[in-house]
């Protein structure tokens, strides 16, 4: 009962939408995206979807034809779903900076304690962040806000229409 009540006290506390950061803001997200994501960001759409145990990532193509843009999806998000499996998470700091809201949380995670799974996608890529402890999945919830805001030209809140095993 005590974990139930507290991954719903975890899943209320992040059910907030991100706010759009400052036009400046967006345009120096953008700037150092291009130094760590291969695709182009008009080209593409991130959509960060929070579950009850956590998240799911995905980056897919506007034009679902782009081959070239679906491969670059695909070797980044795989790259970082390696990374993030060893306690990586420099790439995200390269980009929101090392104050993004969940990262600290997610770097410190006991091993085992989160499960985070690259897959592919007809027209892209997704990363499913899962796991059963209430502090990791608030990060989570955290870590996709922060995206959203910083990423708000290029990014959408999805639906829990994902299901997580």
């Amino acid at each position: 009962m005590k974990k139930i009540t507290l991954i719903t006290l975890a899943l209320i506390s992040t059910t907030v939408f991100a706010e759009k950061a400052t036009e400046a803001r967006l345009d120096e997200v953008v700037a150092r995206g291009v130094h760590v994501m291969p695709f182009d960001l008009e080209k593409t759409l991130h959509v960060f979807s929070k579950v009850e145990k956590g998240g799911v990532q995905q980056v897919i193509v506007k034009d679902k034809n782009d081959a070239p843009q679906i491969q670059l999806i695909r070797e980044h998000l795989s790259k970082i779903a390696r990374e993030f499996n060893q306690g990586d998470f420099s790439n995200p700091v390269k980009i929101h900076g090392d104050k993004m809201a969940g990262l600290e949380t997610l770097r410190s995670a006991e091993k085992g304690t989160l499960s985070i799974i690259y897959k592919e996608l007809p027209d892209g890529a997704q990363i499913d962040y899962t796991s059963e402890k209430a502090d990791l999945i608030s990060a989570i919830h955290q870590f996709f806000d922060a995206q959203l805001s910083d990423h708000a030209r290029h990014a959408v809140s999805g639906h829990s229409q994902h299901h997580q095993k």
